[in-house]
């Protein structure tokens, strides 16, 4: 990503393609354990989110910090938009298929350009589409990739508390580099507060979720495209 000339910017975290968790009804997936059975459970009761997320992403000697507005309403529908950091200003849509909508911050921000999904424009630091960052799915990576996933209490963080779950990764260098993900989850909510990567002892990516708010009655129409 050209980090002097960017022209949108997106959540950054873990890659990769899936959109939506499937409800679990209760039930734990194979590779899963409690609080993101109590995710899944809330989430299906979702329709729609916003939420502030602060994020600190590390890829080789580059680093990103930036504070991203992010919305979401089911069954595809993201709009994100970067409130302060690299970029300010700038964003983007994403309603499903393979381009996005975006635009540039400051005197550039009338003028929107769809681009490829993947196109290198579109992607963050370390490579996350817009789909990628939604807060679900970023969960639902915890279940899929293959590693041991435990379950921990997690105390407070960001004073609230917490269950901590983290996931030892099997084959590191089929996960973009990453050999650990650790996540947050807030026991009286049950969504993610905090999310930390690492790849080896280095953390490349440590992101904390603000101002959640669900079910806040978003449309089709707050996601231009």
């Amino acid at each position: 990503m050209n980090v002097k000339r960017p022209l949108l910017y997106f959540c950054a975290l873990a890659a990769g393609s899936a959109l939506m968790l499937k409800p679990s009804g209760g039930t734990m997936a194979a590779n899963s354990v409690p609080a993101i059975v109590e995710f899944d459970r809330v989430f299906a009761a979702t329709n729609d989110y916003t939420a502030v997320l602060h994020v600190h992403e590390v890829k080789g000697s580059e680093s990103q910090d930036r504070v991203y507005q992010y919305s979401f309403m089911k069954p595809h529908f993201v709009k994100t938009l970067i409130l302060d950091g690299d970029g300010k200003g700038s964003g983007g849509v994403w309603v499903g298929g393979d381009q996005v909508s975006g635009h540039q911050g400051g005197i550039l921000s009338g003028i929107h350009l769809k681009v490829g999904l993947h196109d290198s424009r579109a992607i963050s630091l370390r490579g996350v589409t817009i789909p990628d960052g939604l807060l679900q799915h970023v969960v639902e990576n915890l279940t899929t990739i293959p590693g041991k996933l435990t379950q921990t209490d997690g105390g407070k963080v960001n004073g609230v508390l917490t269950d901590r779950v983290d996931l030892k990764v099997a084959d590191p260098a089929s996960n973009y580099g990453v050999s650990e993900q650790i996540m947050y989850f807030s026991k009286e909510t049950r969504w993610p507060v905090r999310q930390i990567l690492y790849a080896g002892s280095q953390d490349v990516l440590d992101e904390s979720v603000t101002d959640l708010k669900t079910n806040t009655g978003l449309k089709e129409s707050d996601f231009p495209f």
